[in-house]
Formats: structure tokens, C-alpha cells, sequence
């Protein structure tokens, strides 16, 4: 049984012939011409769609990060450490 469900390998090779990798589309980006993924903001310009999708956040300086924290700190501090009844 198993000989007549066997398929040559021209068979084979027919329908694989639809599994082959399509090569990677570039096209060059309208704001600054450098080769661009298709769909995907440019890597150089940071442009998508004539909007700046890749804009950089301005960094807060290191201190302004702790200040929050350290005073929540404080306050739970404050809260534990309760006078003694007498």
C-alpha cells in the first residue's frame, strides 16, 4: 500500500516549487534618499509617512530620577517609625 501513495519527485518538486524566499524590498527614503525598508521608518532620518516616527526623548538628568523615590521613602519611614505608647 505504501508504494501507491508514494509521489515521484517531479511531484514533488511541482509543488515545492511556491516555497522559494522573495528577496527583501529597498526603496530610497523621500526626506534624505538613503535605502529604506518598504513600510519602515528610515533608520538614517527617522521619517514614516512624511511624520518623524523616531523622534528622540530628551534624558531627565540622574538626579531628577531619585528626588521622587527618595521622598517616598521618607514618608514610609515617617509612618513606621510611630512614637512608644506609655
Amino acid at each position: 500500500m505504501v508504494n501507491h501513495m508514494r509521489h515521484t519527485r517531479g511531484h514533488t518538486r511541482n509543488r515545492r516549487s511556491h516555497h522559494a524566499l522573495k528577496g527583501v524590498g529597498f526603496i530610497l527614503c523621500v526626506n534624505c534618499g538613503q535605502p529604506k525598508l518598504k513600510h519602515i521608518a528610515c533608520s538614517a532620518c527617522g521619517l514614516y509617512k512624511g511624520k518623524n516616527a523616531l523622534a528622540k526623548k530628551e534624558k531627565l538628568p540622574k538626579t531628577a530620577k531619585k528626588e521622587p523615590k527618595a521622598k517616598v521613602k521618607k514618608a514610609k519611614v515617617a509612618k513606621k517609625a510611630k512614637p512608644a505608647k506609655k
